[in-house]
């Protein structure tokens, strides 16, 4: 069984930056290609970054690009999605998925998924 960890979410005023943190325990996150989504109260889980095994693929969404920016680090079994010039509209649950597949805009292919850390961003 895998255990994702996301860490690093809090209230920051707009403009501001965050890093988001995500961790794995019970097999390494190397192996996994893994995923960032975003849900905001009453609304559907959306995609929000994924990279792929060896983190030579990346795709974000195009409402976050040019802003946030997925990246991993395999020796230190993390994954991280940097978040700059955070807007009110970014504030929402994150959430870190681990699968099997390639990097997926659908949450479907992510068989493991964290609890979620919240990111508020104040006007």
């Amino acid at each position: 069984q895998v255990h994702v960890v996301e860490s690093g979410g809090g209230l920051v005023q707009a403009g501001g930056s965050l890093r988001l943190s995500c961790t794995a325990s019970g097999r390494t996150l190397s192996v996994y290609t893994v995923g960032w989504f975003q849900q905001a109260p009453g609304k559907e889980r959306e995609f929000v970054a994924a990279i792929s095994r060896s983190g030579g693929t990346t795709s974000v969404a195009a409402s976050v690009k040019g802003r946030f920016t997925i990246s991993r680090d395999n020796v230190k079994n993390t994954v991280y999605l940097q978040m700059n010039s955070l807007k009110p509209e970014d504030t929402a649950v994150y959430y870190c998925a681990a699968g099997s597949s390639g990097p997926s805009t659908w949450p479907g292919p992510y068989d493991y998924w964290g609890q979620g850390t919240q990111v508020t961003v104040s006007s």
